[in-house]
């Protein structure tokens, strides 16, 4: 369970964002520009907080107050952007297997064998990111981030690049994801579509305040 209560300021934008982020799926809509990505930042850990809390557990990863900010590879979050950012000179098996061998064996919940079944990417593991489609790249960007076997996904905008043809095809890989590995989710978009599919609980970003969905 992922808990947080933040304050973050950036020349005349301002967000505060209170909720607690329990197993399933939670989505967060809003416009561009209302701050949405920016909350994911802070809570990956690449954004530091105007002030605040963040919470895993009984785990304090930020305390404004006490000055404690854990760094973004000490929290554990595997983190989805929308255009997956993978590297260009490893092959698909490589950078699926990335964050895999930068963990201790005990953490390891998932194997390569079991995530490329379950995106059905088994046959793209010896080529490159420049011969996968936009959809394939999708696919191997959750592939590598389920495989650091985080205890929070958090899916930045992850279909934002694609055209609606291949947003049909990624959401039920998204949704089984959900389903076989029980992995907690934060998603954020601007397509409340995508969380009505996939999300149980529903927040909207709007000029920097998080609040429940309508």
């Amino acid at each position: 369970m992922l808990n947080f209560d933040l304050g973050y300021a950036r020349g005349d934008f301002r967000l505060s964002a209170n909720a607690t982020i329990g197993s399933g799926v939670t989505g967060i809509c809003g416009p561009s520009g209302s701050g949405k990505s920016t909350l994911l930042l802070l809570i990956a850990g690449l954004l530091s907080p105007s002030s605040g809390t963040i919470k895993a557990g009984d785990e304090v990863l930020v305390d404004m107050e006490q000055r404690k900010i854990v760094p973004a590879w000490e929290r554990h979050f595997g983190l989805v952007f929308q255009d997956g950012q993978l590297f260009p000179h490893l092959t698909v098996r490589s950078n699926l297997l990335y964050g895999f061998e930068r963990i201790a064996s005990h953490m390891r919940r998932l194997d390569l064998q079991a995530v490329a079944e379950l995106l059905e990417i088994t046959h793209l593991l010896d080529r490159r990111p420049a011969l996968l489609s936009g959809g394939e790249r999708q696919r191997v960007a959750l592939g590598r981030a389920l495989l650091y076997s985080p205890r929070l996904l958090l899916l930045d905008e992850p279909l934002s690049s694609l055209d609606e043809r291949l947003k049909q095809q990624i959401l039920p890989f998204l949704k089984r994801i959900k389903e076989e590995t029980h992995v907690p989710m934060l998603y954020v978009t601007h397509a409340r579509a995508e969380v009505e599919y996939l999300a149980d609980q529903v927040m909207t970003m709007d000029r920097g305040n998080l609040q429940p969905a309508p």
